[in-house]
């Protein structure tokens, strides 16, 4: 199963919105919660090659984007096929 990364602030609707779709799916996901840590907000915008806005979502190395992203891609049916691996 890939990993996936989702990074987050506690009050964000989209946050949930994405989480509430990978759960959902019986998937698990690692959350980084970046509302109060500056440092990891700049890891999440290195990573998403400058997006700065929540939620940030990878599935292992392959950056997402965010929950309009990550829904687009569960409509497309290309979401299962990046965790199938």
């Amino acid at each position: 199963m890939p990993k996936i990364t989702i990074y987050s602030t506690m009050l964000c609707p989209y946050c949930f919105m994405a989480k509430r779709l990978l759960t959902k799916k019986g998937l698990e996901f690692e959350e980084i919660d970046v509302g109060a840590n500056p440092g990891l907000r700049d890891e999440m915008t290195d990573r998403a090659d400058g997006r700065h806005t929540v939620p940030q979502i990878f599935i292992d190395d392959r950056h997402v984007g965010g929950c309009d992203d990550l829904h687009a891609l569960d409509r497309s049916g290309e979401l299962d096929t990046l965790l199938a691996g």
